[in-house]
Parts: structure tokens; C-alpha cells; sequence
């Protein structure tokens, strides 16, 4: 018998599956996911699957007529060949994350009479998600209040790194491992006041901007820890008081769970504008800042410095619930 985890595409989702797989250690774990997306760069190697299938699939949505066309045709074939993976490990349960590259196993997670287990990591449900909700026998999201599961499934190391922000000593820019042009255009733009106030510079600029951001604080005289991708996430994330980052949702939470105070940017192409609305979910709480990318303002960012961060610190620790990927994990094996 074995569990399969399936999804992907971005890092957001894969991030859910490495946090739910820690827990799952005397499982047979199986992952399918898609050539088209990060799934490869994530999973290819990873031990802790007993078998890696890669799909030759691609999204849906955003494609011209012959490209749906092509993708459905593509998706037809990846749902026969999920059918058979299903048997041959005998599969107890589909995890599935969402993403284009969840779709063929979901799928035939629901044609094989299979539990399926659905998460959904944004605030505005993905399209896939949204039309298998009906079928999940779970559906988990930290924004519904019908979720069987509200925690979101983090790494421990977030939580256990989580601590009261007063005085902001450092500050993080996070764009993402690709990076986010407006974020550092905002870091730029406030760096010479921030050398001034004493406060260290961290800078997610994104792997191909990294020779670029570091040559512009150079040339400001400015010292600042640049990096792209990084393993050294949580680290980076306890190290500072105060963060200006996208809202994906891996990002939002691990943030909160570490206690950052943040003021939030979302990526104004996000599907459904999820990153807005993630956001907003803290906003409302009183528990994080946003702005658009055409409402930033240097003045009023650095104004929130001043802010009680305290308060919104201690509100992350107190909102912020624990082992959401240990919870998930437990319903996997006892479903």
C-alpha cells in the first residue's frame, strides 16, 4: 500500500508536499507530478519517494484553442497512465496539492474510487481545486472555516525560530526565487535612509538579478546580504524584524509562523489575484500591511517601522496554529 503526492508546477506547492512527506517517514510514498513545471528540480533525486513519475503535461488555462486542444489531449493520456500507477502501488490515498500538475492523478484518483485529499494553499481557490472540492473526500485550506485541518503545513524549524520583533534592527526584501522587480526597485530606493537608522539589509533579489542588485548597492556604498534561491530560508527569516515580500502563500505563512511583522506586495498577475487576497486575510486581523505595486509610497513604507510591531509579532504567535503538516500527514495514514 502506498500514498501518492501529487501537484506542483510552482514552489508553493511543492513546498506543502516536502513539509507533509517529514512526517511520513514509515510510508511508501509515491510522487507524480509534471516535466512542465519545478517538479523535477525538486523531487527528482528526493529518497524519500520509493518511485518519481514526471508527466508531459501542461496547463489549461491562458491557451489558445488548438492549445487547449493539445493540453486536454496531453492531460487524456496522463490520466490513463495515473490509472495504472494507482494499481501498481496500490495506492490508499491521492494527496494532491494542486497546479496543472496535479490534475492527470486527481483525476484518476476520483475514476479509480481512490480518496482524494485535496490542499489549497491560497485564499482564492486554484481552478483545479475549485472544480474538484464536490469530489475531495477532504479539503483543506487555512482560510475556511469548514477545513478539517485550519494549521498550514510549514517546516517546525518556522515556528521554533519565532520570537517578538519591537525594534527593527534588520529587514528582509523577499521577491521570491525569482525575484520581484518592485520590490527591488522599493529596496533601492530605501536603502540609503535604512544605512542611516542602523538597520542591516537582506535581499532576495532572485537568481537572475543577483549581479544586478549587487552592483546597485555597491554603487550606493551600501552593505547588504544578497542571495537568489536558497536552502537558508528560515534562517534569513529569523534573523530579521521586519519584511517587504510577495504574498504566495508559502511565504505569508512562513513569515507569520517566524512572527515577522510584513508588509505585504502582492504579484499583480497572480491567478485570481490569490497573492492579494492572502494578504488580506492577515490585513484584516490587523496582523500584516499591503499595498498594490501602484501605491507604494517610500515615505509611508518606511513609516511602518514605527509601528507597534510588538503587538502584530505577539498577534502572529498567538493566530498562527502548529503541525499543520503533521495533522495532514496522520489523516493521510488513517483515512
Amino acid at each position: 500500500m502506498s500514498i501518492i503526492m501529487t501537484g506542483g508546477g510552482t514552489g508553493g506547492h511543492l513546498t506543502i508536499i516536502k513539509a507533509v512527506k517529514e512526517h511520513l517517514t514509515d510510508e511508501t510514498l509515491v510522487y507524480v507530478g509534471s516535466t512542465g513545471g519545478q517538479d523535477k528540480q525538486w523531487f527528482k533525486d528526493d529518497e524519500d519517494f520509493k518511485e518519481k513519475y514526471f508527466f508531459k503535461t501542461r496547463g489549461v488555462v491562458n491557451q489558445g484553442v488548438v492549445g487547449k486542444i493539445k493540453s486536454l489531449f496531453m492531460m487524456a493520456k496522463a490520466i490513463f497512465s495515473a490509472m495504472k500507477i494507482i494499481k501498481n502501488h496500490q495506492a490508499m490515498v491521492v494527496f494532491s496539492v494542486g497546479g496543472f500538475s496535479a490534475a492527470p492523478m486527481a483525476f484518476a484518483a476520483k475514476l479509480t474510487g481512490i480518496p482524494l485529499v485535496i490542499h489549497e494553499q491560497n485564499a482564492a481557490l486554484g481552478s483545479l481545486n475549485k472544480l474538484l472540492k464536490p469530489y475531495a473526500t477532504h479539503f483543506i485550506s487555512s482560510y475556511l472555516e469548514e477545513s478539517p485541518i485550519k494549521a498550514y503545513p510549514i517546516k517546525e524549524v518556522f515556528f521554533n525560530n519565532a520570537h517578538l520583533r519591537k525594534e527593527v534592527k534588520t529587514i528582509i526584501f523577499l521577491g521570491g526565487s525569482q525575484g520581484a522587480r518592485a520590490i527591488n526597485h522599493l529596496a533601492f530606493e530605501m536603502a540609503p535612509q535604512l544605512k542611516e537608522k542602523g538597520i542591516k539589509i537582506i535581499h532576495q533579489a532572485g537568481a537572475n538579478n543577483i549581479e544586478e542588485v549587487q552592483k546597485a548597492y555597491k554603487t550606493m556604498g551600501i552593505e547588504a546580504e544578497v542571495f537568489g534561491f536558497t536552502t537558508k530560508l528560515a534562517e534569513y527569516m529569523n534573523e530579521a524584524d521586519f519584511a517587504i515580500a510577495r504574498s504566495g502563500a508559502s511565504t505569508l505563512w512562513e513569515l507569520s509562523a517566524t512572527a515577522v511583522p510584513t508588509l505585504y506586495i502582492p504579484y499583480p498577475y497572480a491567478a485570481k489575484d490569490h497573492q492579494f487576497y492572502n494578504a488580506q486575510f492577515l490585513v484584516e486581523k490587523n496582523l500584516a500591511w499591503l499595498m498594490r505595486e501602484d501605491e507604494i509610497a517610500v515615505p509611508k513604507v518606511l513609516s511602518l517601522l514605527n509601528e507597534d510591531l510588538g503587538k502584530v509579532s505577539q498577534g502572529l504567535i498567538n493566530v498562527v496554529e502548529k503541525e499543520g503538516s503533521k495533522k495532514i500527514a496522520i489523516l493521510l495514514k488513517t483515512i
